[in-house]
């Protein structure tokens, strides 16, 4: 432990000093100003802006009357900087005055002791000050290390997530942005052979670690349900098994999710699909709008799903769009009327936008907090056929 000892007048820093060595705190620095402590800190100037180096400070002793600059102003001048303000600073004063002392911990100070200094009464707070910082110390490392996790955990889930398409007859594309590091959407697409292609966008109930747990969870088994079962009812049913077998015992929140899974046949210009709770799907065909409406309850809600699969066909150019509810929820109004909105804007020429799609949807005000995760799937249905 490092203690800086800040006083102007010689004979209370021998005392100090002479108190702290007796209780075995033998590291300690000594400034006999404001500018000298600032030296010590590794504050080269007073403009908050420029950058300092590390300080190995653990605890200052900080008188309160100084020339030059008082304890006061001189604390109030540490504050500003983000890296020092961890450190406890226990304000040494002979001022009597409440509203000195009161003035002095706004300042940022953490304690005080009043002159002539009582031995017994200068460790016990300085104990108390490092015992303190210790656990702030411990608790700040602590969330640096689950902030740093976090971030590698949703490098991991960005990298589940399939990558454009780009064929002849159909074109994939998406835009994601989660609310929290770690999200509850997942969006996938697999080539099923014969100019087939496996389409599946789910959004877990709530959103962070442990929504995104679960979404890796059903990531994990995906690929290989899609390309075991294809058929959408299969695929969903095989999905709600396979989500029902955690078996959480005791959770007070019943997790489950809402998925819109498609065979899109390219040859036949055919969709297939199973809407499990989700929001519809919209198919721009030509001036028509279709809403590929929900046909089953949400995924893992029962032990049994009934999915019964509808089918759309398209002859030109189209274009699909799914999206998640956070999409809906960025628009103001009712749940038609944010409907009407998503059609007028996604509406028009058949291929993906990204640029305009982004600031239409997913630019919104630099402070503002997302509730939930917003996810947008295009497919670019082309009008030639696979031979």
């Amino acid at each position: 432990m490092k203690i800086l000892v800040v006083d102007d007048n010689p004979t209370n820093v021998i005392i100090i000093r002479e108190i702290l060595k007796k209780e075995e705190y033998r590291n300690i620095e000594i400034a006999a100003s404001a500018r000298e402590m600032f030296a010590i800190l590794g504050v080269p100037d007073l403009d908050p802006q420029v950058k300092t180096k590390h300080s190995d400070i653990d605890l200052i002793l900080l008188d309160m009357m100084m020339p030059e600059m008082d304890g006061i102003e001189a604390c109030r001048i540490v504050q500003t900087y983000e890296h020092l303000r961890d450190i406890p600073i226990i304000m040494v004063t002979a001022v009597g005055d409440s509203k000195k002392l009161a003035e002095a911990l706004d300042a940022g100070a953490g304690d005080y002791v009043t002159k002539p200094i009582n031995k017994v009464e200068l460790m016990a707070r300085i104990r108390l000050a490092l015992r303190l910082k210790q656990e702030k110390d411990w608790h700040k490392e602590r969330d640096q290390r689950i902030q740093d996790e976090l971030k590698l955990a949703a490098m991991v889930q960005n990298a589940v997530l399939s990558l454009p398409v780009n064929d002849r007859n159909i074109e994939i594309d998406a835009l994601y942005k989660p609310s929290f590091e770690l999200a509850g959407d997942l969006y996938a697409w697999y080539p099923l052979g014969d100019g087939r292609y496996g389409i599946i966008l789910l959004d877990m109930m709530g959103h962070g670690i442990s929504s995104s747990l679960f979404t890796m969870f059903i990531a994990s088994v995906l690929k290989d349900t899609v390309v075991t079962y294809v058929d959408p009812e299969k695929v969903i049913q095989e999905l709600n098994r396979r989500f029902n077998q955690l078996h959480i015992e005791n959770q007070l929140i019943q997790y489950y999710f809402t998925a819109i899974y498609m065979v899109v046949d390219t040859r036949f210009k055919r969709i297939d699909y199973v809407n499990a709770g989700h929001p519809p799907g919209l198919l721009f065909r030509g001036e028509e709008v279709v809403k590929l409406e929900r046909s089953s309850h949400p995924v893992g809600l029962f032990d049994r799903i009934d999915a019964e699969p509808q089918t759309v066909s398209y002859e030109d150019e189209s274009h699909l769009v799914l999206y998640t509810d956070g999409l809906l929820e960025a628009v103001d109004g009712e749940q038609e009327d944010q409907l009407a909105f998503l059609v007028s804007h996604l509406k028009g020429d058949h291929a993906f936008d990204k640029p305009r799609m982004e600031e239409t949807f997913f630019v919104g005000e630099p402070d503002a907090e997302q509730d939930d995760d917003k996810c947008l799937v295009w497919i670019s249905l082309k009008e030639g056929a696979a031979e």
